[in-house]
């Protein structure tokens, strides 16, 4: 339960543990609104002011990827199934994601980002930090940057950009969540009106803090943020656990170190399929299996990448889920030893129930090989001879298109 005697004098000592304000960074966070379907309603204008939703379509299995907040208005939302999107907003268009597309408007915003500070950290496609500390004597107070770079979105791309201006990265994500879509709010900096700017929000604002976790806080009377600071860190870990009471409680009171890391690094690769109908065929379930293997290979070469692990899911027509992984011989990125690892992962899972989908992934990822040596055999050589035939294969499909060139799985089986 929250604590309820004492309070004042907690909330006192906590807020001697904050380092000032003063000192800290100036960190924007600058967040797409509806980011997928914005770009749809730009280029499409007979969809403007219409419910959008970009995913899977209504008549088959999927989700939903994203929505215009025309859609969001009746209730539509990210990840939902797009039959139950579509039970509550039949008038809406739905559309297949076009990722090439959205990706080249992403690195015209990023590219505005880049000419206020060489300080981003790309979030996702759509959302990225940015450290503007140094960038006033040329632009500013951060307030006025934010507003410079949501113009510039706004001018050159016909979207728009919801931003939060703050001293650390956890109140500038937050800030810009408060007043979406086209948005822009500003974390005070004195110790005390962080707090409060802090207290009324849910729980579950906190980094962190997931379905599971907000049920079993709110059972416990911890509903706001404002009840994280006004209870000590025993009480909570009482509930929680040390490790995450400790973190709860730092945010709660504003506190995060971390830095915009201008190094994004992929830390795995994987791709998955969703079946129509439930699959208990064996042979196109591997046909299927193949073909996301090739992706995931295409990828890691497109990203000068090499796997140590492969890991193989298999979800059943129950829902149940299960995965498989295992080491590599070595770090690589050809297809052929991805499809024997994931050939050989698939066969050791006896096919209990009918698939429902079906995944591949790798992870491990390295820039270099680290090969070891071999005084008989050298499969180094082997590997080298199927990536460049790969590579080979990855510059005819971008020169000719993927369709011109099909997979013989018969002249070349693993």
């Amino acid at each position: 339960m929250v604590e309820s005697g004492g309070a004042a004098l907690r909330t006192s000592r906590a807020l001697l543990r904050i380092t000032s304000m003063s000192n800290a960074r100036d960190i924007l966070h600058l967040d797409m609104d509806a980011f997928f379907a914005a770009v749809e309603q730009r280029d499409h204008p007979e969809l403007r002011g219409k419910p959008v939703i970009i995913g899977s379509p209504p008549d088959q299995r999927g989700v939903v990827a994203t929505c215009s907040y025309e859609a969001r208005a009746f209730g539509v939302r990210s990840s939902m199934p797009s039959r139950e999107a579509f039970r509550r907003c039949p008038a809406a268009t739905f559309l297949p994601p076009d990722m090439p597309r959205y990706a080249a408007v992403s690195r015209q915003v990023m590219v505005i980002f880049e000419r206020f500070t060489p300080l981003v950290e790309p979030v996702s496609i759509d959302e990225a930090f940015l450290d503007v500390t140094g960038s006033r004597r040329l632009f500013g107070e951060p307030e006025a940057i934010a507003v410079a770079i949501r113009a510039a979105i706004r001018a050159e791309t016909g979207l728009t950009a919801s931003a939060g201006v703050a001293g650390n990265k956890f109140l500038a994500k937050l800030a810009s969540e408060i007043q979406k879509p086209d948005g822009l709010t500003v974390v005070p900096r004195e110790r005390a009106a962080v707090l409060a700017f802090l207290a009324p929000l849910p729980v579950n604002r906190l980094w962190g803090v997931g379905k599971v976790t907000c049920e079993l806080l709110e059972r416990h009377s911890y509903r706001t943020i404002g009840d994280i600071q006004r209870t000590s860190e025993t009480a909570l870990a009482a509930v929680i656990g040390h490790h995450s009471a400790g973190h709860l409680l730092r945010l709660a009171f504003g506190e995060d170190e971390r830095s915009v890391e201008t190094e994004f690094a992929e830390k795995s690769i994987s791709r998955e399929h969703t079946f129509l109908t439930d699959c208990r065929n064996p042979e196109e379930l591997r046909t299927v299996l193949r073909d996301l293997v090739d992706d995931v290979g295409h990828r890691l070469r497109a990203g000068d990448k090499f796997a140590s692990v492969a890991r193989l899911k298999l979800r059943w027509s129950d829902f149940q889920t299960l995965t498989r992984q295992r080491a590599l011989p070595a770090p690589v990125c050809d297809d052929f030893t991805l499809r024997r690892m994931a050939l050989e992962l698939f066969a050791a899972e006896p096919l209990i129930q009918p698939v429902r989908l079906i995944g591949f992934g790798v992870s491990g990822l390295t820039a270099e090989r680290q090969e070891q040596m071999n005084l008989f055999e050298d499969p180094a050589d082997r590997r080298a001879r199927d990536e460049k035939l790969c590579r080979t294969v990855d510059h005819l499909r971008n020169t000719l298109g993927r369709e011109q060139l099909v997979r013989a799985d018969e002249m070349r089986h693993p």
